[in-house]
């Protein structure tokens, strides 16, 4: 469960990275920011659904607060 959570933090940074780089090179005019955006926000979604589904079923454990 760790190295999904790992890869989709990553593959989270890369789109981030690939939207930097097509708004500086395209100036903003194609739709390809739009896409790596709303592809994070879909890893993004993707990741939060993973680790819910893992605390409910007990594979990831939470820490409790610090006492």
């Amino acid at each position: 469960m760790k190295y999904i959570i790992l890869v989709m933090l990553a593959l989270i940074l890369a789109s981030l990275g690939g939207a930097l780089y097509s708004m500086v090179k395209d100036k903003g005019q194609s739709k390809r920011t739009v896409k790596f955006l709303s592809m994070r926000i879909a890893l993004s979604i993707g990741l939060f659904l993973i680790m819910l589904i893992g605390i409910a079923t007990g594979i990831i454990t939470p820490n409790g607060t610090p006492s």
